[in-house]
């Protein structure tokens, strides 16, 4: 069995029991809490990785799927947020289910109010002191940075991680996002936006960021048909204006590569890497 594999089984094997314990090897083990509920709604669940050593806690991610905000679930992202808690140990680990937009529901504000209470919940758990990094592909990118640039006024929102996710909605690039119809006319209730403002100034993250936003790293695929790499220049180019911390890498592939065996080390690395640059 190569070394690889044997992770791999040791990782999986107690997500398939109901065992409340996940180890991971080298002393690595986590409390584990699958569905709580933050909310009325059956979509409203997170699934919670408490650190044994609940005493060295260094901070909560907060971990967001993608899916262009009408699809996708937490289990998307299991095997990475694990991955992350093997390399990560001092850390707690949210995984989130949020309320997902359709033809007759829209994804903004309900989306940004589902990790608003989120947040509430896990402050709960941990402490109004307890220093939050919000992690999301694709459309939980978009997601992340939008709710940590223009909604974090208490600074909970310490680091941005943002994999494949789209900073700025009126790229042209963008644009040729195969269903950006959808984007247009489902992305967000117009009734929930304040006067004066449009739909994409309010749903496009750039349009908020300032000199208080949070540290942020990003991750682009090369080859992405989804998100362009013009995304990486426009947010950089906005994040250096305001002289917040950031950093953004490419990695090889397209928009679903990012969490592959040649790409997810990488990513992780430079995640922990990051960190150590801003505590």
């Amino acid at each position: 069995m190569n070394k690889s594999l044997a992770i791999l089984l040791l990782i999986l094997i107690p997500l398939g029991c109901k065992e409340k314990t996940v180890n991971l090897g080298k002393d690595i083990s986590f409390d584990k809490e699958i569905n709580i509920s933050y909310g009325a709604y059956s979509e409203q669940k997170l699934d919670l990785y408490i650190p044994k050593n609940k005493g060295s806690i260094k901070g909560v991610f907060v971990i967001i799927h993608g899916g262009g905000w009408k699809a996708g679930n937490k289990s998307n992202l299991t095997f990475f947020t694990l991955s992350l808690m093997q390399k990560l140990p001092d850390y707690a680990f949210a995984n989130i289910n949020y309320r997902l937009a359709d033809t007759k529901s829209f994804a903004l504000p309900n989306q940004t109010d589902d990790i608003d209470s989120v947040l509430g919940l896990l402050v709960k758990r941990f402490s109004t002191n307890a220093k939050f990094i919000l992690l999301g592909n694709s459309a939980g990118a978009h997601l992340s940075m939008l709710y940590a640039y223009k909604f974090n006024q208490d600074k909970k929102i310490k680091a941005v991680i943002n994999i494949v996710g789209p900073s700025d909605l009126s790229d042209p690039n963008f644009r040729n996002y195969s269903d950006y119809s959808f984007v247009e006319k489902h992305l967000v209730d117009a009734k929930a936006i304040p006067t004066g403002i449009s739909i994409n100034q309010f749903a496009n993250p750039i349009n908020w960021s300032s000199t208080i936003s949070p540290p942020t790293v990003s991750f682009y695929g090369n080859s992405d048909k989804v998100i362009p790499l013009s995304q990486k220049t426009i947010l950089d180019s906005a994040l250096n204006k305001n002289k917040v911390f950031n950093q953004s890498f490419e990695f090889s592939g397209g928009h679903l590569d990012w969490d592959k065996e040649k790409n997810a080390p990488f990513l992780i690395n430079k995640i922990d890497e990051f960190l150590k640059h801003i505590q």
